[in-house]
């Protein structure tokens, strides 16, 4: 089953809650909705951007979203309200924000434009309150070395977060230092898309424009699994409960011809997360897909494309009834 709700522009990131009941969707059209996930229906909208909203991150409490945009600023809201409780202003735009797990901290990438390095930034969350006592000055600021970041998170390890770059290296940070603690150069061999982490923040999946997406260690960034296919991809998420990895993306359009444009065929790829085979597709974009969320209880997925749309499917029966390793019973 599948329901569809959508943006006027193309969709740049979506993402559940940790209950899984509310969706928070941020596009090319400076505006965040929010969605029951059970129906699709839209709950609210958080307004104020003046530009592209590049990525969203809501708490583990679901009491405050982050979000990062093309206007330069970093913005926290209140999810139930949907005011604007705080902005921090850059010089350029932010294009990746992660709480950590409390939710006491937010990590943010601004791009390397007009002279500006790329430059990551940490910052505390007051949750005292009513959240508009926010501190304008990072904890932790720093250029990361080489080829500019494009996604992050926080790891587990106290101050070490986890990036991925333009170049396809995957890069461990100690954001106190800015020191580079430990690098895979070749992780991937085009610009990282997406990293998202396991349920317990021990391993990330990403995706890449090389066509591939790949499970890392998120202590020693030893490369565990290797999803390769014949597309860009654009997003990559972990299936929570179940052996798969869904990945999402798709030729740009400009890179299609007429002729071979398949209206409705633009596919999120199940893989095994295990075995490293596709097991299966679902159609339904008429464009690429940028962005893929998981439920956390593992009962439904959401794709965002460049159609515009958001597609919530709910998993049926046969899902769970799977044996994804044949007759062999894994004990979790």
């Amino acid at each position: 089953m599948s329901t569809d709700c959508g943006h006027e522009r193309s969709l740049t990131q979506i993402k559940f809650n940790a209950e899984g009941d509310l969706l928070f969707t941020c596009s090319k059209d400076n505006i965040i909705n929010v969605w029951y996930s059970h129906n699709g229906e839209r709950l609210g909208t958080y307004e104020g951007n003046n530009g592209t909203v590049w990525t969203v991150d809501v708490d583990p409490q679901t009491k405050y979203l982050v979000s990062g945009a093309a206007d330069n600023t970093l913005r926290l809201w209140a999810v139930a309200t949907g005011k604007c409780l705080f902005t921090w202003e850059f010089p350029t735009a932010v294009k990746r924000v992660a709480f950590n797990e409390a939710g006491t901290q937010v990590v943010c990438i601004t791009e390397q434009r007009m002279g500006h390095q790329c430059a990551i930034r940490v910052f505390a969350i007051n949750q005292e309150g009513d959240g508009t006592k926010q501190s304008k000055e990072p904890i932790f600021m720093f250029n990361p070395i080489g080829s500019k970041a494009t996604v992050c998170a926080f790891t587990l390890q106290p101050h070490i977060i986890i990036t991925g770059h333009e170049s396809g290296k995957v890069a461990l940070f100690n954001v106190k230092t800015g020191e580079e603690v430990d690098s895979n150069e070749r992780a991937h061999g085009d610009v990282v898309t997406d990293m998202q982490m396991s349920k317990d923040w021990t391993y990330c999946i990403t995706s890449s424009k090389d066509k591939s997406a790949r499970i890392h260690d998120t202590k020693n960034l030893m490369v565990i699994k290797t999803f390769t296919t014949e597309t860009p991809l654009n997003s990559a998420a972990l299936a929570p409960s179940r052996p798969y990895v869904l990945l999402g993306g798709g030729q740009e359009a400009m890179n299609v011809t007429t002729t071979s444009l398949r209206q409705g065929k633009f596919e999120t790829r199940f893989w095994h997360k295990v075995f490293e085979e596709e097991v299966g597709r679902v159609k339904g974009h008429f464009g690429p897909i940028n962005t893929i969320a998981v439920h956390p209880a593992g009962t439904c997925y959401a794709s965002g494309g460049e159609d515009g749309f958001v597609r919530v499917h709910h998993f049926d029966d046969s899902y769970f009834r799977a044996k994804p390793y044949g007759d062999l019973e894994i004990i979790e």
